[in-house]
């Protein structure tokens, strides 16, 4: 299919107006579910999920589809998919549930295993991060003109370093402590990914368990800004490549001169 600025701007609509729906029961006094796996779901997540399947279903009606909140699809099937759209409804419900104001709408165009387009949207922040090869990748706030983004070099001495609000584990802090030193910024969902493509942060280290809809939008933003996504032998991260819908470990940065790997401790390697 062509990769083009039309769909793009169509499927940052579709991000958009999910994002609409999230805000009133945002908003209100709503109930959170628990789902198999203890993570929480709330009536936003399917809100969100139902208005993109049928957006994305009347642009493309060729192309699967596969959701965190429609994710009972076999690998038998997926297998066979070289082009399909990779969602995650709403990422970061515990900051949702939290109300800090950092959940995110997530859609990614994966085209043999890569995240080609993607667009992350902020509904309270009002902000959208959107991207697609070989367009680049932009911001945009509200109803101001989109601006496109890139990466900055990093501050070797003391990188800013993102650290997950709701997920941490001794590899990490372990990480840590092989810096020389570094400036903490705190964020929640994929925001991590676009604050690195915007220029905001360095290194976004995760050395726990993630999906694979967690970061695919995030990963082509930050990957269409100038920076990468690898897992912990310098390999780009790919998609749907095994039965499993988890990634393996893997480091997102900016500053693609700097051997980020140097600084992962051999307990997560």
């Amino acid at each position: 299919m062509q990769i083009n600025r039309e769909l793009l701007d169509h499927v940052c609509d579709i991000a958009i107006a999910a994002g609409q729906k999230t805000l009133p029961i945002y908003n209100s006094h709503f109930e959170v579910e628990t789902k198999d796996d203890d993570s929480p779901l709330t009536q936003a997540d399917l809100a969100a999920h139902r208005s993109i399947k049928q957006a994305l279903e009347a642009l493309t009606p060729d192309i699967p589809q596969l959701s965190e909140e429609g994710a009972d699809i076999d690998f038998a099937t997926r297998s066979t998919w070289s082009t399909y759209w990779l969602i995650d409804p709403l990422d970061g419900t515990k900051e949702f549930v939290n109300k800090n104001d950092q959940f995110t709408i997530n859609i990614a165009l994966i085209v043999d295993h890569e995240p080609v387009l993607g667009a992350v949207y902020a509904p309270v922040l009002d902000t959208l991060w959107f991207a697609a090869r070989p367009l680049g990748a932009f911001r945009q706030q509200g109803q101001t003109a989109a601006e496109p983004i890139a990466t900055v070099l990093a501050e070797r001495d003391k990188p800013r370093v993102l650290v997950s609000r709701s997920h941490r584990t001794p590899d990490i802090d372990a990480l840590l402590d092989r810096l020389p030193d570094y400036e903490p910024v705190t964020m929640g969902s994929s925001l991590k990914f676009c604050v690195i493509a915007d220029g905001g942060a360095d290194f976004y280290p995760r050395l726990g368990p993630t999906s694979e809809w967690d970061t695919a939008a995030g990963h082509a933003v930050l990957a269409c800004a100038g920076g990468q996504v690898t897992d912990l032998d310098g390999e780009p991260l790919r998609y749907n490549v095994t039965e499993s819908v988890l990634n393996t470990h893997f480091l997102a940065f900016g500053d693609v001169t700097h051997d980020w790997r140097a600084y992962v401790p051999e307990s997560a390697a």
